[in-house]
């Protein structure tokens, strides 16, 4: 029974991630309870990761690694660049430079962890997606603020150092620690399987929700603008990955996956650092990101579902 209530906000995390920010919403005060904590809220999704993570499930794609270098690779270069794409659109349109470098943190991020969830129900290769979110996130302590700063300086001041030394103290550790548990007890393999997925997807809700509890009063006022680059960063991704899949002639489950990783961006990260190191404003973009990702993630598995079931 408890294992079951554990395993509830991973099997429903598009509608429970929907609820919250609705809630967050119309009530934000309870929220802001986790004003000083959500930092140790994303800690404890990477950890979670770690906990899950089989090193040997990764070695029939570490065993392709041009597909794996190909996967980062379009990571980091494509959504940084759709990000900085959305940036400038949103200044040329006078919005708030802290509004606009919330979108190239946003394309900056790592794949997310929910991507290895939705290759599996989208009938990927979990194995491709399991090895570059591992090489994703192992690099983004260096990539994503050097990024950040390389595309939105131009803007405003970014904290290379600190953000960086946030990253390695809520991803890098928190996931080596997972990885070392791991393999220090793995009589509990069957325990961390079956709870870890639903401690990250509840970290991820409430951070989330917390997101938009903080921008409680920008929200009403934010521009359709906004919610529409939010729209096609997303979609943008996803042709981005399966377009790249498909010249480079992978098979249908690769393109499936690598459409998935570069589509659905680590939202939490980017929120979490937005909320760290810059203002509620920054934040904005990957809050409402995180949502609709999920949400677009989980209709696609839902509709696949629906087209096999005879």
């Amino acid at each position: 029974m408890i294992a079951a209530l554990w395993q509830l906000p991973a099997r429903f995390m598009a509608p429970l991630t929907l609820a919250g920010a609705l809630l967050a919403y119309l009530m934000p005060a309870p929220f802001m309870i986790f004003q000083h904590n959500f930092l140790w809220l994303f800690a404890a999704t990477m950890f979670a990761l770690g906990l899950v993570m089989q090193p040997a499930e990764a070695q029939a794609a570490l065993a392709r690694p041009a597909t794996i270098v190909i996967g980062v690779t379009t990571q980091f270069t494509v959504m940084p660049l759709l990000g900085f794409t959305a940036a400038t659109l949103l200044t040329l349109q006078g919005a708030d430079p802290a509004l606009a470098l919330g979108f190239i943190i946003v394309g900056c991020a790592p794949g997310a962890m929910a991507s290895n969830v939705i290759t599996y129900l989208l009938g990927g290769a979990v194995a491709y997606s399991v090895a570059m979110t591992m090489l994703a996130t192992m690099l983004s302590p260096l990539l994503t603020p050097l990024l950040v700063q390389q595309l939105g300086g131009a803007w405003m001041r970014i904290p290379f150092w600190p953000m960086m030394q946030t990253i390695l103290l809520t991803v890098a550790l928190p996931l080596l620690l997972g990885m070392t548990i791991r393999r220090l007890l793995p009589r509990y393999t069957h325990l961390y399987t079956m709870i870890a997925p639903g401690i990250a997807a509840l970290a991820i809700i409430v951070i989330c929700s917390y997101a938009v509890a903080a921008n409680h009063a920008r929200i009403a006022q934010t521009p359709g603008m906004v919610i529409l680059l939010v729209i096609i960063l997303n979609a943008g991704g996803y042709l981005a990955g399966w377009t790249i899949a498909t010249l480079c002639r992978f098979e249908r489950a690769y393109r499936i996956t690598l459409a998935v990783e570069i589509g659905m961006q680590n939202a939490g990260l980017g929120v979490a650092l937005a909320l760290k190191h810059f203002s509620p404003e920054t934040a904005l973009p990957g809050a409402l990101f995180a949502v609709w990702c999920i949400l677009t993630a989980a209709g696609l598995s839902r509709l696949k579902q629906q087209r096999d079931t005879p």
